[in-house]
């Protein structure tokens, strides 16, 4: 665990220490705020009219759902810029033989750089709440449904870090390796609108294959196991092809 607990405090400074990172970064909190004023100023619009007359409204449904479901979007776009660098860099600079060579085992090699991801993710999703936390400073709305709303972000984000992982540990070029984590991403996020060429039972599994179905309930604040049970195994089956991966690095 210790050796595990290492690495990932090394990818971890590395994000930070990197201009990509801090690009990233930036680019993640100036996308984010920017939809975070634009549904602001709807559901502020929205209230007006409720004011006068119309129907109610509810700052966790009409704003809150509506702002982390564009916050998914964002990841489908950067996290392969996180990922992209993890392997292909190591490979490109050389270290890879270090790192192969040191007392540790694949395992702990993709755990540790796993978690440096998912640590550096988790800061991008704690700069957002600086905007979350206007809405309580100035409104009431549910904690609960937002929470949920972030927990369903960090496990769709651990699902496209694991698969990144495992595209960077086959390429020595990270622009390949951040394309490449982009399509497979792009495929899990499409693969439900194909169901409709198809019939009712191959339908049905395409929809349960889409990650983006999985996050809906999320964003309403609706922890259903069977989501959890999807993110994680996706998790686990990007991990195990890179543990995979890396092995045969390893007997080159």
């Amino acid at each position: 665990m210790r050796n595990t607990l290492t690495i990932a405090g090394k990818e971890l400074r590395g994000y930070f220490s990197s201009p990509m990172g801090w690009v990233v970064m930036g680019l993640f909190a100036l996308l984010f705020g920017w939809f975070f004023t634009s549904y602001l100023a709807y559901f502020v619009q929205r209230s007006m009219q409720s004011a006068a007359g119309g129907g109610p409204v509810n700052v966790n449904q009409d704003m809150i759902r509506g702002v982390l479901g564009n916050a998914s979007v964002l990841i489908l776009f950067l996290l392969p810029m996180i990922t992209m660098r993890t392997y292909a860099e190591e490979k490109r600079s050389g270290t890879i033989e270090l790192l192969l060579t040191a007392p540790v085992t694949d395992v702990q090699i993709v755990a540790g750089k796993f978690l440096g991801a998912v640590g550096f993710y988790a800061a991008l999703l704690g700069v957002t709440l600086l905007d979350i936390a206007i809405l309580f400073l100035f409104g009431d709305p549910e904690w609960k449904p937002v929470m949920t709303g972030y927990l369903g972000l960090l496990l769709m984000g651990s699902c496209f870090i694991s698969l990144g992982l495992f595209v960077s540990s086959t390429t020595k070029n990270q622009v390949v390796a951040g394309a490449a984590t982009f399509v497979v991403a792009l495929l899990l996020w499409i693969v439900s609108w194909l169901g409709s060429s198809f019939g009712p039972t191959t339908a049905a599994v395409l929809s349960y294959l889409s990650i983006t179905e999985h996050f809906d309930d999320f964003s309403k604040g609706v922890i259903d196991t069977k989501h959890v049970i999807y993110y994680l195994s996706v998790v686990a089956f990007g991990l195990f092809l890179t543990v995979k991966s890396v092995d045969t690095e390893r007997w080159r």
